[in-house]
């Protein structure tokens, strides 16, 4: 038999870590955007363009990952109003998607995981490819794609032409980010852990972890793919004390 137990931390959150963590995710998203700006593409090396655009990406998956929080009342859970206004801010900023679409499959997600209803569920479009598609189009439907595609063409001409940022800069590092953390949180957040409904190591509890697991967790997803059954058995724990909750075998 198999017996969960949580550390008592874990179950208080705490309103000014999340905005705490809030504020450095979106403070640094818009940094290196603005930084990004002012690189010239042409004469910097392979290697710092590589790592820019993955950090971009990275700090690109945050605001994602802030909004997801929001859905479940963990951003700053004792003042829920606020928590979900920060929430449909993160997801306009990360890609003019709908908050309440969003929510509301979310919740239907955790309501019917991997099985009919659940709109992150390949059904029969099993290959990763098809199954992607489909995961776009549940959370990026034809009239958010019209608003992002029409918005990001006034923010770029803008910015290109009051501004004199290079056309390539804005590709780099900020419409190719966007597709990457799509990619990734898709990857990482809903083909790993959903990819096959028994024996899912990916779909599992995590018995033991170590600090080149934590790590990669961090760094994979934000601890949302590592310890994605973690979070469906207590998604009322936020993302950061997700490593805390603890379980053994008897």
């Amino acid at each position: 038999m198999q017996i969960l137990s949580l550390k008592k931390k874990a179950l208080n959150t705490d309103d000014w870590m999340g905005a705490i963590i809030t504020f450095a995710i979106a403070s640094l998203w818009i940094v290196s955007l603005v930084g990004s700006f002012h690189i010239f593409v042409t004469q910097i090396s392979w290697l710092l363009l590589v790592c820019s655009i993955l950090i971009r990406t990275y700090l690109h998956t945050g605001l994602f990952i802030l909004a997801h929080e929001s859905m479940h009342g963990n951003l700053i859970p004792n003042h829920q109003h606020l928590n979900k206004i920060v929430g449909r801010l993160m997801l306009g900023i990360y890609g003019f998607l709908p908050y309440d679409r969003c929510f509301a499959n979310h919740i239907n997600h955790h309501r019917y995981p991997s099985q009919s209803g659940d709109p992150d569920f390949h059904g029969d479009a099993t290959n990763p490819i098809h199954w992607y598609c489909k995961f776009m189009s549940e959370y990026f439907p034809l009239q958010s794609l019209i608003t992002f595609i029409a918005s990001m063409i006034v923010i770029m001409a803008i910015l290109m032409i009051v501004f004199h940022v290079a056309l390539i800069n804005l590709i780099l590092f900020w419409l190719l980010p966007l597709i990457l953390s799509s990619l990734q949180l898709f990857f990482f957040g809903t083909y790993l852990p959903h990819r096959q409904v028994d024996n899912n190591l990916n779909f599992s509890p995590r018995l033991h972890s170590d600090r080149y697991a934590l790590l990669w967790s961090f760094l994979s997803c934000y601890n949302f793919g590592h310890y994605h059954w973690e979070h469906h058995a207590y998604p009322h724990i936020p993302w950061y004390k997700l490593p805390t909750t603890l379980h053994t075998h008897t």
